[in-house]
Parts: structure tokens; sequence; C-alpha cells
């Protein structure tokens, strides 16, 4: 595995060497676009339209739009050399609790790793992190935007995650359904809690396949040996009164689950809002 960017990260006066690394990968299955007729695969080609003319890649510049159909070109050079002090560094300003940082505001993560000469800071900062149970904040510049970060220790690493700015999160008012205005019975909730306590479990990633994907792939199979593909038939669902769902679903968990397990996971006085909250942030973790 490379790189894809080496620079500092620094917090005080301490600097450390660092690499950064990919974190994760899409697994999905990709399809070429195909022309019908004879099955090739389609080419996307620069075309311009005022010179009516293929364009090679060695004249193809990126343009910034200031006003209506008006353009300035932007170099490379010209892109890395903003004036910004984040330039090169993971700057890292303050430190925070992690539940601090809800899950809609994380983007992409990557692994950092010390550069030549990092090595003991770098295991400085780790540890430190692990200890008070803290996550770093800070900012850096990758692929021309200025990206605020969280640092925080994982498996024996750091990982850097991107993090969407205030103003990149939609505002849940512009959703003309919410707020949602229906009233809920006492009843209601204390069978939904029922069930969401008889289905407490530790999150393990492991434990999770992308069944769609592999049932894809059979039938791409089998279509590739000649063979016939038989699809379900799919009945359609049928609206359940809201009490009756409950009940069922609580009679069907009692079925699932062995008795040592059914028992409810309470939490503790105060904390009634944490597991969901606390499932949400460990998927980050």
């Amino acid at each position: 595995m490379r790189p894809i960017w080496k620079g500092h990260l620094t917090f005080g006066l301490v600097t450390i060497p660092v690499k950064l690394y990919t974190a994760t990968e899409s697994k999905d299955i990709r399809f070429r676009l195909l022309h019908r007729s004879c099955m090739t695969p389609i080419q996307n080609k620069r075309y311009c339209p005022h010179h009516e003319q293929i364009v090679d890649w060695n004249d193809v510049v990126r343009g910034y739009e200031y006003a209506k159909d008006k353009f300035i070109a932007m170099a490379d050079d010209e892109l890395d050399s903003v004036p910004l002090e984040t330039a090169g560094t993971v700057a890292v300003t303050s430190f925070a609790d992690l539940h601090e940082i809800d899950p809609i505001f994380y983007e992409k993560s990557y692994y950092l790793a010390p550069d030549e000469g990092g090595q003991k800071a770098y295991r400085l900062l780790h540890d430190t992190l692990g200890e008070i149970t803290k996550v770093a904040v800070g900012k850096v510049v990758i692929k021309e935007k200025e990206h605020l970060v969280a640092v925080r220790p994982y498996d024996g690493t750091l990982v850097m995650s991107t993090l969407y700015y205030a103003d990149e999160v939609r505002a849940v008012g512009d959703i003309p359904e919410l707020p949602v205005q229906a009233k809920v019975h006492p009843n209601e909730k204390k069978m939904a809690m029922q069930l969401i306590e008889g289905l407490i479990a530790a999150f393990k990633p492991a434990d999770y396949r992308d069944d769609y994907r592999e049932a894809l792939q059979k039938v791409i199979a089998a279509k590739v040996d000649g063979e016939t593909v038989a699809v379900p038939t799919r009945k359609p669902e049928k609206v359940v009164d809201l009490m009756e769902a409950l009940r069922r679903s609580l009679q069907m968990n009692r079925r699932e689950k062995p008795a040592s397990r059914r028992r409810p996971v309470r939490p503790s006085s105060g904390q009634a809002a944490t597991p969901r909250v606390a499932a949400m942030h460990e998927r980050h973790r």
C-alpha cells in the first residue's frame, strides 16, 4: 500500500512527520456501459463544442467559473502554492470528546503512519490520546480543499477522519416532513423499549455481510454460464397496526433468542439516551 499524502502533524510545538493511507475501500460491483447492438464498451471522450473536436489530456486545464460562462484557469503549481498554514500539515488546534462529534459529520477515514524520524512522537500522541480518551481536532489541505479533521487512536495506529463543516450539513428544518407531529401511547413506547432491549448486542463489523453483493455475484455467474435465474416473487407489504407489529416482534424475538439473552439490559440512571449515541460512535472507532 502506498501513501497518498505526506506531511506533518503538529500540536503545540510538537511536529510529527506522517504518511497518509486510505483506510477504507468500496466493494461495490461495477458495471460498464455498452453499446446494445455490439456489446462494445462506450468511451467517454473530452469534446470541445467550440472547436468541435476531441481534446487531448495535455490541452485540458482546470477552471473556475467566477461569472456566468466566464472562467479563469488554475494551474497545478498555483493550487499547490495557495498561502495557507495548513498546507502540508495536519494542524491540531484542540482536543475533544469523541461523543461531541456526531456521526453525521464524518466523511472519510485514513490511516496515519509515522514517517522517518517521527516514531517516538507518534507513539506518544497515540498513547496519550488513548489514555485521556480524547480526539485531536484540526485542519489539513488535501486535494485542493482544507478539511476539518479528527485524529483518534484505533487498533495500534492513528486514524484521521475528514469531517464536514457545519455549513455542509443540511439543516433538518429544510425537510418538509419534519418535525413529526404524532402522539405515541405510553404502552407503545414500553413495548418498543422491550423490543430494543432484547436486541441489544455488541457491534461486531465482521458479523455483517453484503448479502445483496453476494446474491448479485451469483446472478452474474449464472448468466455467464447461460443459466436461467429464478426471480423470487415479492408479496406486497401489508400495513400492520403499530401495537400489533410491536406485539408480533416481541413474540418473534422471544422465540429466536435463548432465555439467557432475553433479559433486558437497562441503562443506569442518567444514561437513557447513551446506548444509541454510543453505538453510532462505536462505528467510527
